[in-house]
Order: structure tokens, then sequence, then C-alpha cells
């Protein structure tokens, strides 16, 4: 009698200590019953909690998530110090920037990208170890690199908005995952809308018509959700068109509305109390958190709750359009499995059952690789200096402050280990070949080094963070990082590169750079460049597997580089038409938007294009052959420009709608296919607020650059 009456208390015991079960935890439910249940549980305080990036409700068992950053590899510690100090910091695969990324012109590489930064998070969310990481990642940036001045032109993927769109829906993809129910994180992209200059942004005005809205400035945005599957964004510190972007009604109008948007829409940080303080926009914080919420904003990232409450008090807004508010912040809990803890969930057990760190795996040391190999753009070579011949080298020069370096920027995290340009020659030139370097030319010790090699390789660049200086400050003016653009286009350290190909003629530039620089005198003068950005754990790895040839650089510029900063309209000019990008552009570019070299010749023949005329829903192929004529094996990248018929005014010359990155072997011919949607060929109609074609001839031609055509054709459109 005894045992069975401690057997009864010993169930009631574990009966009260289990998790009570609630109709949010139910799967059999529909997404919008389970998250009005919850809702319906939540107090007052804990609506209002919900509006930050502390999103949980511990009282009903729902564990929270936060937010990291993740442009190019999670910034779970890193110069930023992004995350808690101490025995739960830790490293994270770091790949090259996200203008590096960009100029492989490979979304699925990018997906991949993203796929193993969702891995690692995971595993840092849940691994018992560390568990501090959000699943909720600010990533990718969708801002458009419209001017090279622009002191975050390193996180961007360029001023194309057809290629931001694909890179930009790739990396979402990738963030998220391909399971049908659960994300494996959330995307949630940077900075809507217009964002692309830093001095007076958190005042000045980005002002432009509604056709630059839908077809440039959104448009990567557009595509992150509808192509994507992304259901977050961060709204800009600046204005667009006189309103600040965190009230902009185009937050509801035409994300949530147009797109289907629901999910987190997110200040920046401090974005809020600039409302009343720099935008002077309303008189009070409370009237901003009660706008903001009106607005669309979901998510602050500042400190918004006293304001919030005392607007709540006073009527300036209701507990209904908070709980309306926090609907898309929960359906994000949601999709990353945190109301239900499901073991269906595929994504539940990274660093639970799978306790290796990713960053320490081989996987990741060869995807950082090949992400690397195939962002380096090679932009000269004449006379064939590259790749060089080991078997005819005895000494080589590295020189220059980039060669010994491997810099993380402030969005990113510290790598598990680096290997610089001198790290990565050193290895390959083994006891054979005699590697001299030299930092600088002090003491004539640059210029003595390369003199007295076979070849030198002059390494310089930008420092993504400007050697420490303080927030906003420049070391040199040609420097940029968030806070503050660049006030000059030329490379300060071209005096060095001048130094040392007079002491040597076979001499190689590698420029290592966040952004694009008018190197007028290297074009005309150094036989070799290359261009590679920051960042990357395996820079030196594969900058020395192009320089040797075992791998044929393919990459490809995605803006345009210019001769002289005096070509650039102002930097507050948000009219691109003016002169800006690859499409509206009034000088000839020192390298054009799209420009790569390979080691090896391409033949295009056999275009082939369909007869059918093409509606905005329907799909062309165009059809063409490239053939490697060269000596090399060598990725190809094919990219398809159209112009519009003059009649039709504020138009683009030339516009990429179509490109693929293939992969060729010396003597081999592939058939390319490129889709041409008519969706991506239409322009927007303001005046009737829709996407139209043009009807009538459409002519397009395909090359390796938007300045080179090899194949000339043309399509119908009705």
């Amino acid at each position: 009698m005894k045992r069975l009456l401690y057997f009864l208390v010993f169930i009631l015991a574990a009966k009260s200590a289990s998790p009570q079960s609630y109709p949010f935890q139910d799967m059999n439910l529909s997404e919008d019953e389970r998250i009005k249940n919850l809702i319906s549980l939540m107090t007052t305080d804990e609506k209002i909690l919900c509006l930050s990036t502390r999103l949980g409700v511990p009282r009903l068992g729902v564990k929270g998530t936060h937010t990291i950053e993740g442009l190019h590899g999670l910034a779970y510690s890193g110069p930023a110090n992004w995350a808690v100090k101490g025995p739960k910091a830790s490293p994270t695969t770091t790949f090259p920037q996200s203008i590096g990324l960009a100029e492989s012109w490979d979304p699925d590489l990018l997906q991949k990208v993203a796929d193993w930064e969702a891995t690692e998070c995971r595993y840092l969310a849940q691994n018992s170890r560390f568990g501090t990481a959000g699943l909720i990642v600010f990533a990718p940036n969708a801002d458009m690199g419209r001017d090279i001045r622009w002191g975050r032109t390193e996180e961007c993927y360029g001023e194309d908005p057809f290629l931001n769109g694909k890179l930009v829906a790739a990396y979402a993809k990738g963030l998220q995952g391909n399971d049908p129910i659960y994300w494996k994180t959330a995307s949630l992209m940077k900075h809507f809308l217009a964002n692309s200059n830093e001095n007076n942004r958190a005042y000045n005005s980005s002002d432009f018509d509604d056709r630059l809205f839908r077809e440039y400035y959104s448009y990567a945005f557009y595509k992150g959700v509808t192509e994507g599957g992304s259901q977050c964004f961060m709204a800009a510190y600046n204005k667009y068109n006189g309103i600040p972007c965190a009230v902009n009604p185009v937050l509801r109008n035409v994300t949530m509305k147009d797109w289907g948007l629901r999910g987190i829409i997110s200040t920046d940080g401090g974005g809020f109390r600039q409302l009343m303080t720099t935008h002077a926009y309303y008189p009070s914080l409370d009237i901003a958190a009660a706008q903001c919420i009106k607005a669309g904003i979901t998510v602050f990232l500042d400190n918004y709750m006293a304001p919030l409450k005392e607007a709540l008090s006073k009527g300036l807004i209701t507990e209904k359009e908070i709980e309306e508010a926090i609907y898309g912040n929960l359906r994000v809990m949601l999709k990353l499995g945190l109301l239900d803890n499901s073991p269906k969930n595929p994504y539940i057990n990274i660093g639970v059952t799978d306790t290796v760190a990713p960053w320490k795996k081989h996987q990741a040391r060869e995807l950082v690789r090949l992400a690397t190999q195939k962002s380096i753009v090679l932009m000269k070579n004449t006379g064939a200096l590259l790749p060089l011949d080991k078997s005819k080298i005895k000494s080589i020069a590295v020189i220059g402050p980039s060669a010994n370096a491997v810099i993380s920027d402030w969005y990113a995290g510290n790598p598990p280990y680096k290997v610089t340009v001198l790290d990565g020659i050193r290895n390959i030139a083994g006891s054979g070949i005699t590697v001299r370097f030299a930092k600088s030319n002090k003491a004539d010790s640059a210029v003595i080094a390369a003199r007295e090699s076979d070849v030198a390789i002059v390494c310089v660049g930008n420092h993504p963070l400007s050697y420490g200086l303080g927030w906003g400050q420049n070391y040199v003016p040609s420097d940029g990082r968030e806070e503050i653009d660049r006030q000059a286009i030329s490379l300060e350290q071209e005096d060095l590169v001048k130094l040392v190909f007079a002491a040597n003629p076979k001499t190689i530039l590698v420029l290592v750079s966040s952004f694009p620089y008018s190197i007028y005198w290297s074009k005309e003068n150094i036989p070799a460049i290359l261009h590679v950005s920051q960042s990357s754990q395996e820079l030196g790895t594969a900058v020395t597997d192009v320089l040797f040839g075992s791998v044929s650089p393919a990459g490809r510029l995605v803006q345009t580089w210019i001769t002289s900063i005096d070509q650039l309209p102002p930097i507050l000019d948000y009219n691109i038409r003016d002169g800006r990008t690859y499409m509206y552009v009034k000088q000839a570019p020192l390298f054009p938007f799209g420009y790569g070299l390979t080691y090896t010749s391409f033949k295009y023949s056999g275009l082939k294009v369909g007869k059918k005329p093409v509606s905005i829903n329907d799909t062309a192929e165009i059809t063409f052959t490239i053939t490697n004529t060269g000596n090399f094996d060598s990725d190809e990248v094919a990219q398809v420009y159209v112009s519009y018929p003059q009649s039709k005014t504020d138009m683009p010359a030339k516009a990429l709608k179509g490109f693929a990155r293939v992969f060729i072997r010396k003597g081999e011919a592939k058939t390319i296919i490129i889709p041409l949607k008519g969706k991506d060929l239409a322009y927007w109609d303001a005046r009737n607020n829709k996407w139209s074609v043009i009807p009538g001839k459409m002519n397009f031609f395909i090359g390796p650059s938007s300045e080179e055509a090899r194949l000339k054709g043309s399509l119908v459109l009705q």
C-alpha cells in the first residue's frame, strides 16, 4: 500500500512538472490559428516585449530567439564584439565580403554559402556550450551599390538590380533552407530603402520617382521576398521622398499588400529615436512609437518600451494594433520551430547530436576556398604573364600592406584561421623558390626585394576598419565603412606599385579591396592585375591558386570602375539616370560592369531564339554554344543584355536580364540555355500601377561583359 501511494505521488508530481499543452503547439492547426491562440494567452506586457529582439514568451514555454549579423559568415564575435564575450564567444567560418561573393556571379554558390552559415547559426543556438546565438540573421544586404563612394559598398552585391535580385534571393533561400514547413534561420534583409550613402544618413532624404522605386531601389528586396522567401527586413535610417523609412507608407502599401510580406519589419539600431532627434519628424517618442507600429514596424532595435506604454495609455495606439504587429514576429518564430519543438524539424538536432563545430570541418575550408577562387577577377593579363610557371621561377617578391594580412570588417566574425597571400605563396613555393617580403618601401626594402626577384607581387588596398580609427573616421580619404563615405577613389598606395614596377617590369598587382578604385596608371602600365575582396579566411590560398594556374579566374565586376571621381554625380543624387551605373553612364569606363578575364579563350556561336511573341507571363529561351578554344579548363560567365525601344523615355541603354556561369574544359563546347522571363523584361507602368512590357521588337546581345557583344539577336514582346 505504501509503495502504491509513493507511485501515485510520483505520477502526480511528474504530471505537474510537465509543460502545459496549448493549442498553439498543435501542428495540426493552421498557422493562423496557432498564432492567434498564442496572442490570446499573452499579457499586455508580454505583447509589448515581443516587439523587441528578445522574442519569446517564457511563461508559456515559448523559447525565444534574437538576432545575429551574417553578411558573409556569422558575426558571432569579431571586431564589433557582436557576441557575448567570454567562454561563449566563438570563431565562425568567414567568407569573402558580400561584394566579393557577388563577383562570383554564381547564385548557387551564394545559396551554399548561406546554407553553411545557417548551419553554424543553428549550431551556436542549440549547442549547450554556446546557446546564445539568434536564429534571425541580418542578411543579405539588398541595397543597391549605385555609387562607389558609399562607405558600405563591401556589404552589397553591386549596381545592377537584376543581378542583385538573383543573388539576394539565393542568399535568402540558403539561410532559410528547403524544408516545406520549417526555416533553418530567418533571413532579415537590410536596409529598406535606398540607403547608399553614409554621411548624413540619419536625416537626409533619398529622392526618386516611382519607376526607380520599383525597377531599381526596391527590386532586390522584392525578389528576396517573392523568390527568396524572406519575410523580414530592416528599415533604413534615411528618408525616402521626404518621409523616414521607418514610418513610410510603402512598408504597408507595397511590401505587405503587394509582395505579401508577413513577418518582421525592424527599425535600424537607434532609428526609432532618430524620428524625434535627427529627423525631427515627431515631437515626442510616444507619438513616434505609435506611428512606427501603424506604419508596419514590428521590431524595435532601441529602447521603445516606456514611450510605447505611454502611447498605449494615451490611446495613441491600441492593443489590437500591437497584436497585429507581433503576429508577424510570432509567425517567424513558428517557422523556426520555436512554438512546437517538434522532432519533425530537420534542423533541431544541429549542435545537439552533431556536436562537431561546423567551422572545424574540412567542408568549411573547401567551401570558403571555392567561394574565394570564384570571386577573384582577372582585370588585366598582358603577355600572358599569369599564370606563373613555378618551374621557371627561382625567386618572388611579395610586397605591400595587404600581403601579410587578412582583415575582418565590422560585420565579420573571427575566423578559425587566416591564410594571407604571403602564407599562400610560401606554401606553394616550398624550398625551391626564394620568397622575399617587404610590407612597405622603408629603407628601399620593397624596391630591393623587387629588383632581386624574378617576379614581384604587390598587394595593396583598403583597410575595412580604417586601421582602428574611431567611428565615422577615415584613415585615408579613399577608405570607407559604416557611418563614413569615401572622399576619394584614387589609390594612395599606387605610389608603391609604381616603385615596384620601376624595379621589376614583371609586376603583378593584387588589389585587395572592398570597392573600386580609379587605377588608371596601373591599368596602363602594370601587366597583370587581380581584384579580390577582403576578409576571407582562405584569401591567400585562393589568390595563390589563381596566380599559379591551378584555377582559371572567372569572376566579373559588379560595379563600373571609372577613371576619375569628377565623372560621378553628387552622392545625394539618387536619380541614376543622371549618369550612374553602366545603364546610364556617360563616359567610357576604366573597367566596365560585368568585366573579367580568364586564362583561356571562348567562342560564342549558334544563337537560337524562339519566334513566338513573349508576353509578360511567358519565358523566352535563348540558346547558344560556347566553345573553349584555349589551353585552360575554365568557367565562363555569359551575360545577356537587352536594349529597350528608344521611343520609351528614361529607359536604360542596356540592362542585364540573364546570365550563366558555366565550367567548360579546353576543347569542349557546351550548349547554354538562358531563360528571359517576360516579367524580367517589364517596366513599371506608374500611370496604371503595374508591371508592363513594351510591345514590339526588343534587341539583345550576349557576351562576357556589358561592353562586349559576341552574339546579337532580337525577340518580340506583346
